[in-house]
């Protein structure tokens, strides 16, 4: 996903508040809290908020120091491989929270690009981590446990009446999309239970609780969300509606005590033959038509095509820990030599140089690179076009 610089700031005049520097310290110590961590260091939440402040903090008097510090943190930015992992605790969007609470002026239109696929005929709908039980209409209730992902397991083991589906609920915007997606394809589910840890800076809770009460805005950016994307990318507005038409959200953020969320259950589904005789007297929620991606199948694999830029030795170097590539022209001429400690690194770097020209040549390198990265890691012996096999000893 990428973030746009800001374009609503009004004027060129940098931005002062009262007690900024303090503010400033803050986001400073949770955006160097976790640029030491690798995982944020591979993540796009933390790449985007690096370059939004970038473009944001020359607005604001005296932020040198922090912009200073954001080139820096952005150098140390590895090779992306995932938009999010929904971490209970996120430093980039606590970091992000605190900047637009701060120095609204500073806060730019944001945009998202992110997808998931869509299981027709089958329910869930979407594919997650979910506990699901649905067995006709004596399950009205989901239940979201947000950051708690051992509260749904638990609770699953129990096996509670009235229980639908459970599951967590991490970010606040794909993990939304796909609450929504769910709910709206099994009319069963009448109530939307909220319990768990609500992430820091997701506020994935919050948010859904802000969606039921307020709904979205023009751009689908849920309306009092304090979430730090609440931009609902994977949803039309009238499953937005119907999603909030068909189900009461029930805040219960921050309960994890298994006998108090089974006993609101119960009390939830006591309350659905009155939901059932209210549905008689009105007009039922009508039925949507929900939105998907074309799903294409996969096919075997056709002759592949030669690369004229020539081919490539993957070795791993279980004594240096590194990965060793040797490009070679076809009549056997080596041409170069890469070495590097993981495959993005150089994947990154023989396709920069030129040296790879067919996309299914990438492909096929790129599968290569990452076996031979897991060998590496987990001391397993690695054959080129072969799947990897224990190291004898």
């Amino acid at each position: 996903m990428r973030i746009r610089g800001p374009k609503n700031i009004t004027n060129s005049k940098t931005i002062n508040r009262k007690g900024f520097s303090t503010q400033i310290s803050k986001i400073q110590s949770e955006l160097q809290k976790g640029i030491t961590l690798a995982k944020c260091r591979k993540c796009e939440c933390m790449k985007e908020t690096l370059e939004n402040l970038q473009l944001s903090l020359p607005l604001i008097e005296n932020s040198s120091d922090l912009l200073e510090n954001i080139r820096h943190w952005l150098k140390q930015m590895e090779t992306t491989k995932y938009s999010c992992l929904g971490c209970k605790y996120c430093f980039p969007a606590v970091a992000m929270n605190i900047f637009n609470q701060s120095f609204p002026e500073g806060r730019g239109p944001q945009s998202l690009s992110c997808g998931f696929a869509v299981r027709e005929q089958i329910w869930p709908s979407v594919p997650g981590e979910y506990y699901a039980f649905c067995n006709g209409s004596d399950c009205p209730v989901a239940v979201s446990t947000l950051a708690s992902v051992e509260l749904a397991e638990e609770i699953a083991g129990k096996r509670p009446e009235g229980l639908c589906i459970i599951g967590k609920t991490e970010t606040e915007n794909i993990g939304i999309d796909k609450v929504i997606k769910n709910t709206v394809t099994n009319p069963t589910i009448r109530f939307l239970l909220l319990v768990g840890k609500d992430p820091e800076g997701h506020h994935s809770g919050k948010t859904l609780f802000s969606l039921w009460q307020n709904g979205v805005d023009e751009n689908m950016k849920v309306v009092g969300s304090p979430g730090r994307h609440p931009i609902l990318k994977n949803v039309s507005l009238s499953e937005v509606e119907s999603f909030r038409k068909q189900v009461q959200v029930i805040n219960m953020i921050g309960c994890e005590d298994t006998k108090i969320i089974i006993n609101k259950m119960a009390e939830l589904s006591k309350k659905l033959p009155s939901i059932r005789e209210h549905k008689k007297r009105s007009n039922p929620i009508s039925s949507i038509q929900i939105g998907t991606v074309q799903k294409i199948l996969a096919t075997e694999p056709g002759k592949s095509k030669m690369d004229k830029a020539g081919y490539f030795v993957v070795i791993p170097s279980f004594e240096k820990k590194i990965i060793i590539v040797e490009h070679y022209a076809y009549d056997n001429k080596l041409l170069h030599i890469v070495e590097g400690k993981d495959a993005s690194a150089i994947y990154s770097t023989i396709i920069e140089n030129g040296w790879i020209t067919e996309l299914s040549h990438a492909a096929y390198l790129g599968r290569e690179l990452a076996k031979a990265e897991f060998s590496l890691e987990h001391r397993v012996k690695y054959i080129q076009d072969k799947a990897p096999g224990k190291i004898r000893r």
